[in-house]
């Protein structure tokens, strides 16, 4: 079979990658006695000069896939990992400059956080935690995604399943109302969500300039749910609103947030059955159908990058 066999009839290649997804790496970090994890999930894709691997078969552009899962492996133990985002952009540059087919990499991680274990008569300060057990915190799985083509970086993060909630000072009405319009209107509601979001970073290749990614995430994270705590909402939208624009407000290397936010609705039971008034005290959590609230929040003169459908990142 010849080489180069593109096909002679009007059906080309489109966009492709390839790589090895859902890499499992935990790195311990012994700091004498005491120990550190980082536990994450990273995906890799790869992309370039690969035409003739889908036109011919021929592999001699290709860079196996179990190469980058042992590349992963190996860059932990030989970089550490400092953060999700460092890492992602140690293993970005590595597989764009090492390789000459190579054109772009597309790093995604997910990590998740342990916690330590207090110790038996441990203060509230923590002084007798222990130092090597630890217990999985179920609160948030932190993701990251960067993408390197040789001369410009994308470096976007985020979180998924933080689950969130006003017990009051959420009002809804005022709506659109036509004859299929059952919804009473309410001015004390739960206003309950679970957040997924991610926000996009000026960074470029600026070493200087670099965030310090860990505290990034962290007071990122903690503008957001201030914002969802201190907003008297009138609707799920003001709310994404004002948790996207603290965090413009506040994080200067970030210029772009999306928010995905399905309202987790609560309905109030009727106890009227039974002879009993219900204010505002008893509710049914209803998991589906549920109204999916979406939007972007920019620094002023920023252009939107992150996709719509945050799935896809």
């Amino acid at each position: 079979m010849a080489v180069n066999s593109r096909p002679a009839h009007p059906v080309i290649l489109g966009q492709n990658q390839y790589g090895k997804a859902e890499n499992r790496v935990v790195r311990i970090t012994r700091d004498g006695a005491t120990h550190h994890i980082k536990d994450l999930n990273v995906s890799v894709a790869l992309s370039g000069d690969m035409d003739e691997v889908h036109y011919s078969g021929s592999n001699a552009n290709v860079l196996p896939t179990d190469t980058t899962k042992n590349t992963v492996y190996a860059f932990a133990k030989e970089h550490g990992i400092e953060s999700a985002e460092q890492f992602g952009i140690h293993l970005a540059r590595h597989f764009v400059t090492s390789q000459q087919p190579i054109q772009r990499a597309r790093i995604r991680i997910e990590e998740y956080a342990w916690e330590r274990i207090e110790a038996a008569g441990s203060g509230s300060g923590g002084a007798n935690e222990a130092a090597h057990s630890f217990v999985r915190k179920g609160q948030e799985t932190r993701l990251t995604q960067i993408t390197y083509d040789g001369g410009t970086w994308e470096v976007v993060s985020g979180l998924k399943d933080l689950v969130v909630m006003n017990s009051t000072d959420s009002e809804f009405w005022g709506y659109v109302k036509d004859k299929y319009t059952t919804l009473p209107e309410a001015h004390d509601r739960i206003l309950a969500t679970e957040v997924s979001g991610r926000w996009r970073f000026n960074w470029t290749d600026d070493e200087q300039r670099m965030p310090d990614w860990e505290e990034s995430y962290e007071q990122t994270r903690k503008h957001m749910l201030r914002a969802f705590a201190e907003t008297y909402s009138l609707s799920l939208q003001q709310t994404l609103y004002q948790m996207g624009a603290r965090i413009i407000g506040h994080r200067g290397e970030i210029d772009e947030v999306r928010f995905s936010l399905p309202n987790k609705h609560h309905f109030l039971v009727d106890l009227e059955p039974f002879g009993l008034k219900n204010d505002n005290e008893v509710y049914f959590a209803a998991d589906r159908p549920y109204g999916l609230i979406e939007a972007t929040v920019l620094r002023n003169g920023c252009e939107a990058r992150i996709p719509e459908d945050l799935t896809n990142l």
